[in-house]
C-alpha cells in the first residue's frame, strides 16, 4: 500500500474513531457495562494489529542486525558505532530529562490543583519497579535467545545479534552463503511488514473508539491545560532535537521528518512506538541510511533513547509534587534527573513503562503514590505523545550516526 494512502487511511479511521466512540459514550451514558462491552469489542481490532506487529518484530530486527553486523567486518567497527551511539542516546536522554524539568517548574501544571496529602503508603495500582543494576544486567543478557524472541526482548535480541553477527563476520567467505539466507528472511520479513500494514487504519479506529468511549472527550477539558502544556514541551523536546539533527546532517534532516510521518501517526493513534518499528525502519534507508546502521542503532534506541518517556518522567514526577504542595529542593530534582537517568533505561521491557519508573522514583522522594491516580485516566492520551516522540528521537539517532560514519547516502 502507498505511503500516502496508508496515512490517508490512518486518519480517517482516527476521525471516525473519535465520532463512534464519542456517539455511543453519549448513547451509553453511565452504564459501565455497556462501556465495557464496547471498549473490549474495539480493543480486539487493535489487540490484533499490535499482536501482528509483535509476531514480525523479533525475526525483522534479528534478520535485519545480524546481516547489517556481518557486513560491517570486524568488531572494531561494531565497538565505533555502538560507542557513537550510545554517546548521542545520553545526550538525548540527558537533554529530555532536563527539558521535562525545566517545563514543568516553569509552568507549574499541579500547583492550582493545591490536593490535600494522602496516606503515603496510598496505594495506586501501579506496580514500582525501577530497576536496579542486578535488574538491568540480568534483563539484558538473555539465557535464551528463543525466549528473548518469543517475549519480544528487543534489548535481548541485540545483544545476541552482536554476538552471532561478529562471529559471521569472523568467519569471512565461509559465513557467505549463511549471511545470504538471513538477507533473503530479512526481505521476506519486510514484504510481510506490508501486509501487517494494511490492517493499520482498522487498529487506529478500535484504538481511538475505545478510549474515547471509556474515557468521554470530556477528560480532555478537565484536564486540558495540563495537557496542553506537556503537548507544548514535548514540542520543544521535538524542535531541539530537529535543531541538533539539522546542524549535524544538514538540512535534508526536515525531508526525514516528512518521509516517517506515517510511522508517526501510527505511533501516536495507537500510543505504541513499536508498531511503528517496521514502517520507520523502511522510511531510514528509503532516506539513505545504510541497512547495517539502521538496522543496529533503530532497535538499540528501544531501550536506550525514549526521548518521550523520559520527559514525561521528570514532568509527571514534579507535577504530582505540585499537585500535593510538596516542594522540592534544586538538589533533590537534579538528584531526580540522575536516578531517572539510570532507572529508565530498559523501561522499553515493562508493561505501562513510564507508569513504573514514576512510581518507584515517588517512593524514593516521599512524594504520595497515590498522585499517580491523577494521571490514570489521561495516559492513554499523553502515551500517544511520548510515543511519536520517540520515533522522531530514534530516526534522527539514526541519521546522525549515520551521517558520523559516512554511511549517509545522498538521493
Amino acid at each position: 500500500m502507498k505511503s500516502k494512502k496508508l496515512t490517508a487511511l490512518i486518519l480517517v479511521g482516527m476521525l471516525l474513531g473519535i465520532l463512534v466512540g464519542y456517539l455511543f459514550r453519549q448513547h451509553a451514558g453511565d452504564d459501565a457495562a455497556a462501556i465495557k462491552s464496547f471498549v473490549d469489542g474495539m480493543s480486539i481490532l487493535t489487540d490484533i494489529f499490535l499482536r501482528l506487529i509483535k509476531m514480525i518484530i523479533a525475526p525483522l530486527v534479528i534478520s535485519t542486525l545480524v546481516v547489517g553486523i556481518a557486513k560491517m567486518g570486524d568488531a572494531k567497527s561494531v565497538g565505533r558505532i555502538g560507542g557513537k551511539t550510545m554517546g548521542w542516546f545520553i545526550g538525548a536522554s540527558l537533554v529530555s530529562l532536563t527539558l521535562g524539568l525545566i517545563m514543568v517548574n516553569i509552568l507549574k501544571p499541579g500547583v492550582a490543583l493545591n490536593l490535600p496529602l494522602p496516606d503515603l503508603h496510598a496505594d495506586s495500582g501501579i506496580k514500582a519497579g525501577a530497576l536496579s543494576l542486578k535488574d538491568f544486567v540480568t534483563h539484558a543478557i538473555p539465557k535464551s535467545v528463543f525466549e528473548a524472541m518469543a517475549n519480544n526482548e528487543i534489548l535481548q535480541i541485540v545483544i545476541f545479534s552482536v554476538f552471532f553477527g561478529s562471529a559471521m563476520a569472523a568467519l569471512g567467505d565461509r559465513a557467505k552463503a549463511l549471511i545470504d539466507v538471513i538477507d533473503v528472511v530479512a526481505h521476506v520479513m519486510l514484504k510481510v511488514t506490508s501486509y501487517v500494514m494494511n490492517f493499520a487504519p482498522l487498529a487506529v479506529f478500535g484504538a481511538i473508539a475505545a478510549t474515547v468511549a471509556k474515557e468521554g472527550l470530556s477528560i480532555l477539558g478537565t484536564y486540558g491545560k495540563f495537557m496542553a502544556q506537556f503537548y507544548f514541551s514535548i514540542g520543544i523536546l521535538w524542535a531541539l532535537l530537529i535543531a541538533v539533527g539539522v546542524l549535524i546532517v544538514g538540512p535534508r534532516l526536515l525531508h526525514l521528518m516528512g518521509m516517517i510521518k506515517e510511522p508517526l501517526l501510527l505511533s501516536f493513534t495507537t500510543a505504541s512506538s513499536e508498531a511503528a518499528y517496521p514502517k520507520t525502519l523502511e522510511q531510514l534507508e528509503r532516506f539513505g541510511v545504510s541497512n547495517k546502521i539502521a538496522s543496529f542503532v533503530l532497535p538499540m534506541g528501544y531501550s536506550f533513547n525514549l526521548d518521550g518517556s523520559m520527559m514525561y518522567c521528570t514532568f509527571a514526577v514534579i507535577f504530582i509534587a505540585q499537585a500535593y504542595g510538596i516542594d522540592l529542593t534544586l538538589a533533590q530534582e537534579i538528584s531526580m534527573l540522575l536516578i531517572l537517568m539510570l532507572t529508565s533505561k530498559g523501561m522499553a521491557g515493562v508493561p505501562r513503562a513510564s507508569l513504573v519508573v514514576i512510581a518507584a522514583t515517588l517512593a524514593q522522594f516521599n512524594i504520595p503514590e497515590a498522585g499517580l491516580l491523577l494521571l490514570l485516566g489521561i495516559d492513554h492520551f499523553l502515551d500517544m505523545g511520548r510515543s511519536a516522540t520517540n520515533v522522531v528521537g530514534n530516526s534522527i539517532a539514526t541519521a546522525v550516526v549515520a551521517k558520523w560514519e559516512g554511511e549517509l547516502k545522498r538521493h
